[in-house]
């Protein structure tokens, strides 16, 4: 394969796949509306197409224009814009949707690609765009992938979880990186043993990039970081590669609740494991950074911006109110 067709292919994601792909020889060409900086517009090895995702005719314009080999498919959030694009693209040599870790309907440990139910999708939830029926939404395109595939389509799925590292417009992580970076004492709801697995972008960029030369039609792959970390751990990670230390305070619902705060209201935090096999896309070849490594990538990308992930979790004021708590204890 040496043309590539990303749609979206701008801010986090997409962008760091464009980086992966020019760095194996593709010729890269990314479609998007235009509503976000593109990075890439001083770099003549990436043509842009102007279009909506949403809109049939763009699809069909690109992929008249473009004749890619493979097509990246970033920015699918309904189950009708996979259907049309494997439609569209069906004659290419991969078609690979980015599904989530979210569209998995039961709470195994591990979920596997061919073990673990999906989420349900009713037509309702199918033409929805609230964070509610987002795995509803991601389990129905990859459905949308399977079927393509049996119609003799080259479609394929990476279900990552949550994804972090440079560019991060959710800004999830950074707002723990703030925490570290600004304060000796960390509150970390529960008892910092939770598992939420989280997947760093650059692997993501080149699992999808694999998957297009080596997966199988009709096939879902996991991808995460292949060592977990629980959210004590992680915030370990941060304070080694700032190089400083702190206190990790952990919090459980009754001392959070003296300073209005819910457990569920820090980023990151999840009640119960959520953990994906990636033994799959592992024999594809394909190798994950080590945690300590992607952090120390990830904190610097935040030491160079100024995104602090402010809304991302409970204000100071509040985590002082549940200190000065525990310190009575």
């Amino acid at each position: 394969m040496d043309d590539a067709l990303v749609i979206g292919g701008t801010r986090f994601i997409g962008r760091h796949l464009v980086e992966e792909l020019l760095e194996h020889g593709y010729d890269v060409t990314i479609l998007n509306r235009g509503s976000h900086e593109n990075p890439f517009a001083d770099d003549d090895r990436v043509d842009r197409v102007e279009g909506d995702r949403t809109n049939e005719a763009a699809l069909e314009a690109a992929a008249t224009t473009v004749d890619p080999d493979a097509v990246f498919d970033c920015v699918a959030y309904q189950p009708r814009d996979v259907r049309e694009a494997t439609r569209i693209f069906a004659d290419c040599e991969a078609y690979v949707y980015v599904s989530s870790g979210s569209a998995y309907g039961r709470e195994d440990i591990p979920k596997r690609e061919d073990e673990t139910p999906l989420e349900p999708c009713t037509p309702d939830q199918a033409t929805d765009d609230s964070m509610e029926t987002y795995g509803n939404r991601k389990a129905e395109g990859d459905r949308a992938v399977f079927a393509a595939a049996e119609q003799g389509i080259n479609s394929m799925s990476v279900r990552p979880p949550v994804v972090y590292g440079p560019h991060d417009y959710t800004e999830r992580l950074d707002w723990w990186i703030d925490r570290v970076n600004r304060f000796d004492r960390v509150v970390v709801p529960g008892d910092g043993t939770n598992v939420w697995h989280r997947a760093y972008v650059e692997d993501v960029a080149s699992a999808l990039r694999i998957v297009a030369e080596r997966g199988e039609p009709g096939e879902a792959y996991n991808v995460g970081d292949r060592r977990l970390v629980t959210l004590a751990e992680m915030v370990e990670l941060i304070a080694d590669r700032l190089e400083t230390d702190v206190e990790i305070i952990t919090a459980g619902p009754r001392e959070l609740a003296a300073a209005d705060i819910e457990l569920d209201d820090y980023v990151l935090y999840r009640d119960y494991p959520h953990v994906l096999s990636t033994a799959k896309l592992a024999a594809l070849g394909w190798e994950a950074t080590p945690p300590a490594e992607a952090m120390e990538r990830s904190v610097e990308a935040h030491l160079e911006n100024d995104r602090d992930g402010d809304d991302n979790g409970p204000d100071r004021e509040a985590e002082e109110r549940v200190l000065g708590i525990l310190d009575t204890l």
